[in-house]
């Protein structure tokens, strides 16, 4: 076999190689969006469910080491507590897809509750726009005694490489990470929990409480068909060029 024509075979060899790599790839990544579909409407379904229901007692302080963030978030409880007097921690918020009255920037004001028995557990009271993030523009939005509070278990995010670093210092955290701010704050919780307020609003207005709604995207069966598209192009485009290719040699 002359040089040139084992050159020429390696070269459709290698294109035959690149090109069904390609095709693989990108088909495996239409399968992944299929597969993010069912998870995403497995999602919302579970969130829609639980959203849904009444309000429950919240589980008794023996059960809280059991208690599991798959099986338990976004539970509705209801419960009567105590908040600790001029006690608050500031989480940033861009906005929430939960949450849709929180239309801009603002901050959650994450506080300690004590509840009957003595054990304290972490509540975001809900959101303030950045011109009330000093307590002293909101003097009424500190309950005071027992409040019966209506509200959905939540378990602390957790940071990636994109989340701001926070700033204890000045109060102020990027992430709803209630373990890390109860740390910080010696506020002593064996909760691995915290609670997202639904009710009640306080007499200020400010923290605003809300209930929480499902309007997560679903987008994946469009990019699932975007992946597949480009497996075909690409296919197509190979046996176009491997079609001139046999054309060329004859």
């Amino acid at each position: 076999m002359s040089k040139g024509r084992r050159k020429r075979k390696s070269g459709v060899l290698d294109a035959t190689l690149l090109a069904f790599a390609g095709i693989a790839i990108l088909i495996g990544l239409g399968v992944w969006q299929l597969d993010r579909k069912t998870w995403k409407e497995n999602l919302i379904a579970t969130l829609n469910t639980r959203l849904g229901r009444a309000p429950e007692d919240l589980p008794p302080r023996s059960s809280w080491p059991q208690l599991r963030e798959d099986g338990q978030e976004f539970r509705r409880v209801a419960f009567p507590a105590e908040f600790l007097d001029g006690e608050e921690a500031l989480v940033y918020t861009a906005g929430s897809p939960l949450r849709p009255d929180v239309k801009g920037p603002g901050y959650w004001v994450f506080a300690p509750a004590r509840l009957a028995g003595g054990s304290i557990i972490l509540v975001n009271r809900g959101f303030v726009p950045a011109d009330r993030k000093d307590p002293a523009m909101r003097p009424e939005g500190t309950p005071r005694g027992i409040v019966d509070i209506v509200g959905v278990l939540r378990w602390p995010e957790m940071r990636n490489s994109f989340t701001p670093a926070d700033d204890p210092k000045n109060n102020l955290w990027f992430l709803r990470d209630s373990n890390s701010i109860a740390t910080f704050k010696k506020w002593v919780t064996a909760a691995p929990f915290y609670i997202d307020q639904e009710e009640p609003t306080p007499s200020g207005g400010w923290p605003k409480p809300g209930k929480l709604e499902t309007h997560l995207p679903d987008n994946h069966l469009q990019y699932a068909i975007t992946w597949f598209g480009l497996a075909f192009a690409l296919a197509g485009v190979y046996l176009v060029w491997l079609a001139r290719h046999v054309v060329r040699r004859n």
